[in-house]
Parts: C-alpha cells; sequence; structure tokens
C-alpha cells in the first residue's frame, strides 16, 4: 500500500480552503485547497522539506529524530495546519513512521482463546463477536449468530468490508448501508496504515477494489475513524428492524484482536425482539 502518506496528505490539504488559515488568494488556483508550499509556511518547515515528507522520501535535516524518522514537532505542526483530528493526527504519525514488521514465511492463523469464547457465550442477552485485524469474524456467540447468520456463511466469507461489498444482500441488512460502508472503509484504513506489511490486508484490499466501484471511491477518500461505540441498525429476516449500540473491547492479550456486543437497552422494542429470537433460534435448533 505505498503512496498512502503522500495520498493522505493531499487529500488533507484539498478540503481546507486557504482563507480558513487566514491566506490570500489571487487569481485561479490549479488544485483545490492549500498547496504544498502554504502548508509548508504555515507549520514552520521548508518547502523542500514538506516535500520530500509528502513524497515518502524521508526528509533529512534536524528535524529527523535519532531512529532516522519525522520528528513528532514537525508532524504535530503538519497535523495542525491541516486540521486533523486525533485519529487522523495518529494515523499520520503510524503512515509517516511505519514500524518495520517481522513477517513469517506463514503467519499463523489467528485464533480466539477458550476463555474469550466461554465470555462471549456468557453474554446470553448479548449478541457478540471477535473481529481480527482485518475484520475478519474469528468467533461469534449464539446471538450474534441469530443477528449476522455468521455460521451460515463460507469461513472465506465471515469479514466485514467482503460482506459489506461483495454480498449483494447487506444493502437490504443495512437501512444505512453508505454510513456503514464508509465507516468500514475507514477503520479498514486505520489498519492499514498500522500493518502495511500484512500481505493478507494487502490481497484483501485489491480484492475489494477490483470488484467493487463503491469502496474504490470510499478508499480513495482516505478518511480515518475508530469505531470503538456507535449505532449500527440491522433489518433482521425474521426479528425486523434492530437498533444496535455497540461498544468495542480490545483483548488485552491478543490486541489485534477486538471484542463487538451489541448493547440495546434493556426493556427497548430491540431487546425485546432480540429476546423472542433467541427463542426462535433455540427451537429451531433443535
Amino acid at each position: 500500500m505505498d503512496g498512502d502518506l503522500g495520498d493522505f496528505l493531499r487529500s488533507r490539504r484539498a478540503r481546507i480552503q486557504p482563507e480558513e488559515v487566514g491566506l490570500a488568494t489571487h487569481g485561479r488556483r490549479r488544485v483545490p485547497g492549500l498547496r504544498r508550499e502554504e502548508v509548508a509556511q504555515l507549520a514552520g518547515v521548508s518547502v523542500d522539506y514538506y516535500i520530500r515528507l509528502e513524497q515518502g522520501r524521508g526528509p533529512g535535516g534536524p528535524s529527523r529524530t535519532k531512529s532516522g524518522g519525522v520528528s513528532d514537532a514537525v508532524l504535530d505542526a503538519v497535523a495542525r495546519v491541516l486540521r486533523l483530528d486525533e485519529t487522523e493526527h495518529e494515523y499520520l504519525r503510524t503512515v509517516a513512521r511505519p514500524a518495520r514488521q517481522k513477517q513469517s514465511k506463514r503467519p499463523p492463523a489467528p485464533r480466539v482463546r477458550p476463555g474469550v469464547q466461554l465470555l462471549l457465550d456468557g453474554m446470553e442477552r448479548s449478541p457478540a463477536f471477535v473481529l481480527g485485524r482485518r475484520m475478519d469474524v474469528l468467533a461469534w456467540n449464539a446471538l450474534g449468530d441469530a443477528v449476522n447468520g455468521f455460521g451460515r456463511m463460507a469461513p472465506g466469507d465471515r469479514n466485514m468490508p467482503r460482506q459489506v461489498f461483495l454480498d449483494p444482500a447487506a444493502r437490504d441488512l443495512y437501512p444505512e448501508w453508505s454510513a456503514v460502508a464508509a465507516q468500514t472503509v475507514a477503520y479498514l484504513r486505520l489498519a492499514a496504515g498500522t500493518y502495511a506489511d500484512d500481505p493478507a490486508l494487502c490481497a484483501l484490499v485489491g480484492e475489494l477494489s477490483l470488484k467493487s466501484e463503491d469502496f474504490r471511491r470510499l478508499w480513495a477518500d482516505h478518511q480515518v475513524a475508530e469505531c470503538a461505540y456507535g449505532v449500527k441498525r440491522i433489518r433482521h429476516p425474521v426479528a425486523g428492524v434492530l437498533t444496535l449500540p455497540y461498544e468495542t473491547l480490545t483483548v488485552p492479550s491478543e490486541p489485534e484482536q477486538t471484542i463487538v456486543v451489541y448493547t440495546p437497552e434493556p426493556g427497548s422494542e430491540t431487546a425485546e425482539r432480540l429476546a423472542l429470537l433467541g427463542s426462535w433460534e433455540s427451537a429451531h435448533a433443535c
């Protein structure tokens, strides 16, 4: 995923108008937003330095750290000029100073510890599942399966981005499909910055780019976002429309695994529908 740093910075320059940062404009501008020299001026670095940063050529000089990366001071200044939020700022640091990851010839398949599965199974009233670094679905509880149908999917299809963009039924499953799609890509982009050397993640992005025009468009926008909590609506074929607040928790012993738990308010219509769905699934499983 080469070029992510430059593409990200260019996309953020394009969304800021010179007038917003107190710069006068004269005549027609060939590109939207700020020019590279304007970002350099506002950030207090040389134009050549900023150009080399945006091109990923490793700017030299006193603003480099001892390890050879770009200093926090420079990245903080650029983030301030480009008005990056906290998540975007952290993403900038990650892609500007990528960590070298040791890749084994055959990385082991991620496994969910038995204790984590027991934790999921103990959440009888809450749909829950575990996602890996590529948003692969690694484990789930009974109610999570009843809501999402993971057990009926082929193992290779148990991946949230692949389901959102390549499964034709996804647009019916998610009433706000456009919002779900944008959020999915923003989270995947964040993961791609952290695990840039993951060949399976690169292959997933390539597959989705090849097969989905919507994914290509959203990926090119370079949005990044955490999905720590929120609300998702699902149109279930049996239970109807479910409004599902969710919380995410990182497994301390496996920082690349995230537990997602749907947390409908007790007594709400969605909670009652989930209870009926659980009973319906149990009856049909017998």
